[in-house]
């Protein structure tokens, strides 16, 4: 059996992994609440893989594993997250987070991960791997677009082109439909109202 520490803030959420693995090789020997709880923990069961949720109270799961790894403590971790920010994200592949598994599709995909990262694997999908690459060949800056990942500032840009949600969609291989969500979503990061606005922003974070 693999020992298995699961340190998640939401009971329910420890309670659901420890029974997506009950009939599994992998045996949850502890279960924590906090960052703080989570390094104590370790210390007590020695667990082969830690499983971590991003946001808790005090440390959280970044912190948690810097401070592991800053320590020379190199256990496989896998991270438990249901929204992961480019700050985040580079932190963790920084740190050398072995896995990453959404909330949304934990109960298929937690075993996967965990059995790669038993293995020695690296098991993080290639968006993340992706979109981390993008994020350290493209930090982000202090211009107006800032605020906006690698394909929202695309989108912006392709804005400031004057092209219509239909053309953005197709130059990016992806629906109307979603071109619409991404803006949605972008103008409440920048606290704009429409795409005029948005056009204005691209071209003066072009223009920098």
């Amino acid at each position: 059996m693999t020992t298995i520490l699961v340190a998640d803030d939401h009971g329910f959420i420890r309670a659901g992994v420890a029974a997506v693995l009950r009939d599994s090789r992998f045996k949850v020997v502890a279960a924590t609440a906090s960052g703080e709880e989570t390094l104590d923990a370790i210390a007590t069961h020695d667990p082969e893989i830690v499983v971590l949720d991003i946001n808790m109270p005090g440390m959280n799961g970044v912190q948690v594993l810097e401070t592991l790894r800053a320590r020379g403590d190199r256990r496989r971790v896998v991270l438990l997250t249901a929204e992961l920010t480019d700050r985040n994200l580079l932190a963790v592949m920084r740190a050398g987070v072995e896995g990453i598994v959404s909330k949304d599709g934990a109960g298929d995909e937690l075993i996967d991960v965990l059995a790669k990262v038993e293995e020695g694997e690296r098991a993080i999908s290639a968006d993340l791997l992706q979109r981390a690459l993008d994020l350290s060949l493209h930090p982000e800056g202090t211009g107006p677009l800032d605020r906006l990942n690698p394909r929202e500032r695309r989108i912006a840009r392709l804005v400031a082109r004057g092209m219509r949600n239909r053309d953005i969609g197709a130059e990016l291989n992806i629906g109307e439909g979603t071109v619409k969500v991404y803006l949605h979503a972008m103008y409440q990061k920048l606290g704009i109202d429409n795409r005029t606005e948005l056009a204005l922003m691209a071209v003066n974070d072009m223009a920098d």
